[in-house]
Order: C-alpha cells, then structure tokens, then sequence
C-alpha cells in the first residue's frame, strides 16, 4: 500500500499524475502476471486432463505464467487493446479529466517501459504510433453499488485474438418463453464456441451479457469477465444456466488451443440488465487463458491500495 500523508482535498489528492502512477503500475501488473484465480484454473485444468496434447499445451502456459512473472515481461507478444474499467465511489469533485488524462499518460509511459507492442491504429488507414488514439484508451465508468470511498481503477488489457470473436444477436422472445428461450440462448453460446475454435487462444473465459441495448449487452458481456473463476451469479437460475452453459461447452472438445481436450473454457459468466418488451439482445465476449487485468484502489487522502 502506498500511503500519502499531506492533508488536502480530495479534488487535490486524487490527481491526474497520481492516476498517472497507478496506470503504469497495474498495467505493468496486468501483462506480466496472472491473477491467481487464473493461475489456480490453468494448473487444474492440467491436472485434471486426460489427453496428452492438451496436458503439453496447458503445461507451456503455465511455465509461460511462471517465466512472465520471473522475468517481469509482457505474457503475450499480442499486449492488447488498453480497456479501463473505473468505479466511482464517494469523493467530492473528483475530476473525470484528470481521470482521462492520467490513464492516457500511463498508457504512453507503461507502452515504453514494459514495453508494450503498438497495437492501436486508425480504423481506415491502419496507421498508428503507439496504444494511444481517438477514442483509446477506452474508460467505462460505472458508479460503485457498494460504498466505497475515491475509486477504483481496473486495467483490462483485451487481446486481438478473443476480442476478433465476439459474437452477438437479437433474440427475438415472442419465439418462445422460459425454457424455449433459454435452448436458444445456450445454442447461441456453443454455436459461438464452436465457429471461435482455437482462435481465441483456449481455454477460455467466456462473458454473456444478456438485455439493455444493443451496445450494453456487449458491455455486460465484457464487464462479466471482470468476476473471478469460479464464481456463481448471485441469482440461482442464472448461476444454473453458468454451470449448465459451461459443462456443454467443456463437452464440445474444443481444448487448450483448439487441438482437443476436455478444458474449452476455465469459466462462464452471465451478466444481465432489464430491457425493451420487444428485445432480447445477446452479446458473447470471449477471453484468452492469458486473462489479464489488475485493479487499484485510489481513497481520497491519496492512499493507493493495489488489490
């Protein structure tokens, strides 16, 4: 924990050069090391397997892990899309400014000091100088539904691999009700998996986001991957169509890298929000084993707890 001393606002603590600090500290966290919820699925999944192309690829990925975090280097070549997912909690004048421009400035300083490959360019042009531009780094801001004082910072560095996969589709519920609805729900997540075969790079954790709009159901989709492995839903149909959804998934054989095996994903997470009478938007968001993120919390006195 790193604490700071002096007494002032928090509009004054929680600066753009502190952000700035943090950025470059949870990224550098997020790209050379896995959380170790992680790293305790990967090392069961080689533990449980059967087949034994699918017990080598598990293996190299956990020495990968084991290197990665000895040598502090990036644990892919492909460093991702720089996405930040930003809690807000209690903090008067907090300023999304500072907030903005002080993960835009750790993105530029950790791309150089990790380092981290260029990866983001003009969407027409393909041009591009860094993992900076119009738009990115890309910041979702959600306001905290516990109380919890300053903010949050979730760095989610998203490969090129699984996010080129995503799926997502407008159901249509006058089709059918209850358990009609949800066979069609759960063939839309294998038929998925299935045309994803081992681009994502498996085994996988896979995020359902079902409801809102068009665009929310691919943030829920997304924000679902933020839940550790193993976790449940807290709503217990939901936490049984997870547990159902990923055993077919793990049936279907697809395996650590698409070359076969019984782990086809670590996990799946659903995350759903109300939406229109007449909608049922459904978005899948798939991540690599490599499933990078790490997390800060910034309290108004300045003091930075890295979680």
């Amino acid at each position: 924990m790193h604490r700071r001393t002096d007494s002032c606002s928090c509009r004054l603590m929680i600066t753009e050069e502190l952000i700035k600090e943090v950025t470059v500290t949870i990224l550098s966290k997020a790209e050379t090391s896995l959380p170790g919820d992680v790293k305790e699925a990967l090392a069961r999944a080689y533990h449980e397997e059967t087949d034994e192309i699918a017990r080598v690829q598990l293996k190299a990925m956990l020495e990968n892990v084991k290197l990665a975090e000895e040598l502090h280097r990036p644990l892919c070549q492909d460093t991702g899309i720089p996405l930040f997912f930003v809690k807000l909690g209690r903090c008067d004048n907090i300023s999304l400014v500072d907030i903005e421009r002080g993960i835009r400035a750790g993105v530029k300083e950790a791309t150089e000091t990790i380092p981290l490959r260029p990866n983001v360019v003009d969407p027409i042009t393909r041009k591009g100088e860094g993992n900076t531009g119009n738009g990115i780094p890309h910041v979702n801001y959600e306001v905290a539904d516990t109380e919890i004082e300053g903010l949050e910072i979730t760095a989610f560095p998203k490969g090129g691999g699984s996010e080129n996969v995503s799926e997502f589709k407008m159901l249509t519920p006058v089709r059918g009700q209850g358990q009609e609805l949800e066979r069609e729900l759960k063939q839309f997540v294998l038929d998925a998996v299935l045309n994803a075969g081992g681009k994502p790079c498996p085994p996988t954790i896979i995020g359902v986001g079902i409801g809102g709009s068009a665009d929310m159901a691919m943030w829920l989709a997304k924000a679902a991957l933020l839940r550790p492995v193993g976790s449940r839903h807290h709503d217990a149909e939901i936490a049984r169509i997870e547990r159902e959804l990923l055993d077919a998934v793990n049936s279907l054989g697809v395996g650590p890298m698409g070359l076969g095996g019984k782990t086809t994903a670590l996990d799946l997470h659903i995350k759903t929000a109300d939406t229109h009478i007449t909608s049922l938007p459904v978005a899948i968001n798939f991540q690599c084993w490599s499933a990078r993120k790490a997390s800060a919390r910034i309290y108004p006195d300045g003091t930075v707890e890295y979680l």
